[in-house]
């Protein structure tokens, strides 16, 4: 409310100082109100975004009362409202996220508390007790799966770790997912090589040929070689619904199986060979006796030369028949027997042979019992005492000695004949193997006397040693367990 004298002057202001105020002199409803008595009008702040309504009375004195009400606009009382309202809602959020996270962590706290291990024994809200009592459920199945699964495992490894057989578990990757004692010996590896690829343990670039050919679903069997060993390698896809999932490997040692198969090549190809010799001899001298080239005085010699070679033929297929027969059989029946006696024996029947050549046969010892197989201690004897007799020279000695423990029977024969090279010592026991060629075909014998001592000796698990020196003698060291 404005009081205003008759010239414009502000005498009074309910909100400001009078003083300070402009004259109203030329406001519109001040002059309405001095010539009309009553004057009106309306003012519009576009700054203030406001609205004000003036309404001016003159009074009986000639002065004027104004009242004035002013408007605000929507947008004035929104920015004036903005603030505190966002202030209220950034509390109203704080506080609910503050409130959602407190009552989430009690909430959640039990829960997160949960021994899923033992299901049962947890104290949490009786809504979730089915819950856990499915999870208890299926706890104890997945650990009796668990179990059969590690049970499984365990005899799985005890039967490869068992096998002497090479056996390797491969994925699709060709990543080692099992692997036994006998392949990691092979591959010179341990249990460290598992999830690593297979081509890691091995330098064959072959066998990652091999592998994919595998992967592709195709079974490979080939050899392979380590240092002087070899083996044959099978590998074999793995198929779960039509797809190969991995490989098996399995590695056989067939290294003396492909040793025997050169040894029979080479057997077949001697035999054919020693037999053919004293077959062209005897055929050479039958067609000449039969032919009548032969005078009445030299019959008899021509006669002894075909005795001579047929012998020699018979002696040649008796050794194989017997070498043979060791080859296929694995043990002997043996029982007690006097070592001693059989070696006297054996001395005794070479005794003539010895004596042409003045070639001296001593036997030392007492009698000695010990378990074996009569016959083939005797053939052992006998071959070995034969040959120091055969290479020997005139006048030498062939010396037996026989001692012994509470296990072993050791038996000892010695010569004073013309040694064997160090060089040739390990293959004096091979089949047809002779040290001097020329010599040995001089004096006759098969070539097999010894191969023959070998598989004897083996049957009774027995072992020999060769002490040799050119030109001063032999000694042949036999090992029989009691």
């Amino acid at each position: 409310m404005t009081w205003i004298d008759h010239e414009g002057n502000v005498l009074y202001d309910n909100q400001y100082d009078a003083k300070k105020m402009d004259n109203h002199a030329n406001r519109k409803e001040f002059k309405e109100a001095l010539t009309d008595g009553k004057g009106e009008s309306t003012r519009y702040s576009s700054t203030l975004t406001t609205k004000s309504l003036y309404l001016a009375q003159r009074l009986d004195n000639g002065t004027v009362i104004r009242l004035s009400v002013t408007q605000h606009s929507l947008l004035l009382l929104y920015i004036r409202m903005f603030q505190p309202f966002a202030l209220i809602i950034i509390l109203a959020i704080t506080l609910s996220i503050w409130v959602a996270r407190y009552t989430a962590k009690r909430i959640v706290a039990p829960l997160n508390d949960l021994d899923l291990d033992q299901p049962l024994k947890n104290e949490a809200y009786d809504e979730i007790s089915p819950l856990l009592r499915r999870i208890d459920h299926h706890q104890k199945a997945l650990s009796k799966q668990e179990a059969l699964l590690n049970q499984k495992k365990e005899e799985f490894d005890t039967i490869i770790s068992k096998i002497k057989e090479g056996i390797i578990l491969l994925d699709a990757k060709c990543q080692v997912i099992s692997i036994n004692d006998a392949a990691q010996q092979l591959f010179q590896t341990d249990q460290t090589c598992l999830g690593k690829n297979i081509l890691k343990l091995t330098m064959d670039f072959s066998f990652n040929k091999w592998l994919k050919s595998g992967l592709d679903g195709q079974k490979q069997e080939r050899i392979i070689h380590f240092d002087k060993e070899s083996y044959k390698v099978l590998i074999r896809p793995i198929l779960f619904e039509g797809n190969v999932t991995g490989l098996v490997i399995l590695l056989f040692d067939v290294t003396e199986q492909l040793q025997n198969e050169q040894l029979r090549h080479e057997f077949t190809a001697n035999v054919s060979h020693e037999l053919k010799t004293p077959l062209h001899v005897i055929s050479g001298y039958s067609e000449m006796l039969a032919s009548g080239m032969v005078s009445s005085e030299d019959t008899p010699h021509f006669a002894g030369k075909i005795y001579k070679e047929s012998k020699r033929m018979v002696q040649l297929v008796e050794d194989i028949i017997k070498l043979s027969h060791l080859d296929e059989i694995d043990q002997v029946p043996m029982e007690t027997l006097d070592v001693y006696a059989i070696a006297k024996n054996v001395l005794d029947s070479l005794s003539t042979k010895a004596s042409q050549r003045q070639i001296r046969l001593h036997l030392t010892g007492q009698s000695t019992m010990m378990f074996g197989d009569p016959a083939l201690i005797h053939s052992i004897l006998y071959n070995i005492c034969d040959n120091a007799i055969t290479y020997n020279r005139d006048k030498g000695s062939v010396e037996v000695t026989i001692t012994s423990n509470k296990k072993d029977v050791f038996l000892a024969i010695k010569d004073t004949g013309l040694g064997i090279p160090k060089e040739e010592q390990n293959r004096i026991f091979e089949r047809f193997y002779r040290v001097d060629k020329s010599r040995s075909k001089k004096v006759g014998g098969t070539g097999l006397g010894l191969s023959i001592v070998k598989h004897a000796l083996k049957l009774h698990n027995a072992t020999i040693q060769v002490q040799s020196q050119e030109n001063i003698g032999t000694q042949m060291l036999l090992t029989f367990h009691k």
